[in-house]
């Protein structure tokens, strides 16, 4: 069960200024400065470390098929409702694959990690110290209305998102960038604020997402508004019907630019992709079952284990399929809102860890399907592990210094989640260690067998779901707690509600499943728009409300690194001190996926280990299709 859910090399001149070496004759200093400039690399892509798998002539990538059919449709479920197809708005709920209409300058690959190659550009320049970028446009993109793309609309894009974009991508972004200039219609240059660290940066502005400023400006649109016309993109699927709450269906854009790109050969195959909500899981497996969608990946480990026995998977006209994966582990676990007075102290918030029993859940709910969850980069070289190793030490001594960390940080084994009895759901020895670290921090059994503090008030904390196939995980947990005499207790919501309550503003809830934010195997300055302290307000990735000056100066560390080594060592240092804090209880993850389709689909033999890929570069087979058809397998 899973909820459904991118060298600051020094110059020389530098060196020689460090070193007082500043007698030097003005013109001297001038023709030195003019020999030492950065040499400009030109290239087709970028990698953070290292050098780039693909050359600039690739025809391909290499997990695909390039001659594989066009044509047919590929459906999946959605949970709950939505109201939007604005991706970028926090009004309202977005609609599934609402991003699909958009490319960006920079594309990624799953088989690579921190490559990103031109997509919207032939090349791209910048110096090796990375602190700007120009990219090269292609004069052949248009936008799916048949208009050019050119860098207008990268710096009008650029300026939109700056102004109105999300606050966590505000807060943290804009101070990066100095400037933005179309220097010709076909290229643009983004400059980066000095001093900012440059590793990630030209890759980050590549990342952008572009639209067309004749499309926003002559429809008056407003990207912090919802709506149901999206904005016009340059993306390989436009929106072909819409029901609001019901179904979305996206069909392939016959005169998509990019078809012949190098990038998108093998991939976009599907002529329609259609997403079919559904109120429940339970409902959802119902429709899937009677043909009402075609393609499932499933979450649910019970459902996995006992639920694929019928007619379609016995039959073989619907395939179960468990396909490798590599991809890190999400980082899913129940997540304490910070800004309750109840979870200040991390004793409470220890004790409430102690009653998850993961090792029963796992052998009875899940079927033994699942690993337990202890570092947010699990299943990594950057999780912490044992004590801090001395190349943590000399990252963490300073904050130590300053009073920013406990000097037990360095000491102290990487906290790793409880083991519980597999026998009962109830395990006796948390229990008791939980009661002592309670007790400890001043909630005493009282009235009812209730835990209360100095003010006669309940240990009282709400479980908020929207996810019934949650309800048999939380429920044990729930009695658990009540054993320990939290007033604890599960609240069902809908999807929309769920969204209300745990968004900003309002942020009104006690513990919510979702995901500690890991952003992958490169992280970079995104790290901040889920950890740093200036995101504890307006962030969809910081729903905890946390904020720790400590690790806002690890973040730093984090975006400076300049080596694979570095990188390792700076979040396993960052790793250590969020697990030391107790603000999360791990839950669980699975390295392979879990899917069950219509045996009509067909995908490259070998799967790259970074992306499942089946709206990207599986195909439909139209004589699997026909077959299905003819015997009223599907709808």
């Amino acid at each position: 069960m899973r909820r459904s859910s991118t060298a600051a090399a020094s110059w020389d001149i530098r060196a020689v200024a460090a070193s007082g070496l500043l007698g030097i004759a003005l013109a001297g200093l001038a023709g030195q400065a003019r020999a030492e400039e950065p040499a400009v690399i030109v290239s087709h892509g970028i990698s953070t470390f290292g050098e780039l798998k693909l050359p600039a002539d690739f025809p391909h990538l290499p997990y695909v098929n390039p001659k594989a059919p066009k044509g047919g449709e590929i459906s999946q479920w959605a949970p709950g409702t939505f109201d939007s197809v604005n991706p970028y708005t926090i009004k309202g709920v977005p609609v599934a694959l609402g991003q699909i209409f958009f490319e960006s300058i920079l594309s990624g690959t799953a088989d690579e990690i921190g490559a990103a190659y031109c997509k919207l550009c032939e090349t791209m320049e910048y110096p090796e110290d990375r602190s700007w970028v120009i990219f090269n446009l292609r004069k052949d993109v248009t936008f799916s209305d048949g208009t050019p793309m050119t860098a207008e609309d990268v710096v009008f894009s650029y300026e939109l998102f700056r102004d109105k974009g999300i606050a966590e991508f505000r807060s943290v972004f804009n101070e990066k960038f100095q400037s933005v200039e179309a220097l010709d219609p076909y290229r643009v240059k983004f400059t980066f604020t000095p001093g900012t660290p440059f590793r990630d940066m030209p890759a980050t502005a590549g990342g952008l997402t572009i639209l067309s400023k004749a499309d926003y400006e002559g429809k008056k649109r407003d990207l912090e508004e919802s709506t149901l016309e999206p904005f016009l993109g340059t993306g390989p699927y436009v929106l072909d019907s819409i029901r609001p709450g019901q179904q979305v269906v996206y069909k392939r854009d016959e005169d998509y630019w990019g078809a012949a790109h190098p990038l998108s050969v093998g991939q976009f195959n599907f002529d329609r992709i259609r997403v079919e909500y559904f109120g429940d899981d339970a409902a959802a497996l119902e429709g899937f079952k009677s043909g009402d969608y075609t393609f499932r990946n499933e979450n649910s480990s019970k459902n996995w284990a006992t639920a694929y026995d019928f007619p379609g998977v016995t039959s073989g006209q619907i395939v179960k399929a468990t396909l490798p994966s590599g991809a890190i582990a999400s980082g899913q676990a129940f997540l304490f809102n910070l800004r309750r007075e109840t979870f200040q102290d991390p004793r409470v918030r220890q004790a409430i860890g102690l009653m998850f029993n993961f090792e029963w859940s796992n052998q009875t709910l899940f079927y033994g399907l699942y690993q337990r969850i202890n570092s947010i980069w699990e299943n990594t070289a950057m999780a912490a592990s044992g004590p801090a190793s001395p190349e943590e030490t000399a990252l963490l001594q300073p904050l130590i210094d300053e009073g920013l960390l406990p000097a037990t940080i360095l000491t102290d084994e990487a906290v790793m989640a409880p083991v519980s009895t597999v026998e009962k759901a109830m395990d006796r020895k948390n229990l008791r260690a939980a009661s002592a670290l309670l007790d400890e921090a001043g909630w005493t059994v009282g009235e009812g067998g209730l835990r209360r503090n100095a003010r006669g008030e309940t240990l009282k904390i709400e479980f908020l779901e929207d996810s019934p196939s949650f309800e048999r995980v939380i429920s044990p947990y729930v009695e658990n707690l009540r054993a320990l005499g939290v007033d604890a207790q599960l609240v069902m919501v809908d999807s929309a509600q769920l969204v209300q309550r745990v968004d900003p503003p309002a942020f009104d809830f006690d513990i919510i499943v979702g995901n500690a934010v890991n952003s992958g195997y490169e992280p970079g300055a995104e790290l901040k728009q889920a950890w740093a302290s200036v995101t504890k307000d307006n962030s969809t990735r910081n729903r905890m409300g946390y904020a720790n000056p400590a690790v806002d100066r690890l973040l730093d560390l984090v975006e400076a690194a300049t080596t694979r080594e570095e990188l390792d060592v700076v979040v396993q240092a960052l790793d250590r001190v969020l697990r030391s804090e107790r603000i999360w209880v791990p839950q669980w993850y699975k390295a392979v996926h879990t899917v069950a389709y219509y045996d009509m689909y067909e995908h490259p033999e070998t799967l790259p280990p970074y992306g499942l890929g089946e709206l990207d570069f599986w195909w439909l087979n139209p004589e699997k299709e026909a077959t299905l058809r003819a015997v009223g397998a599907l709808k």
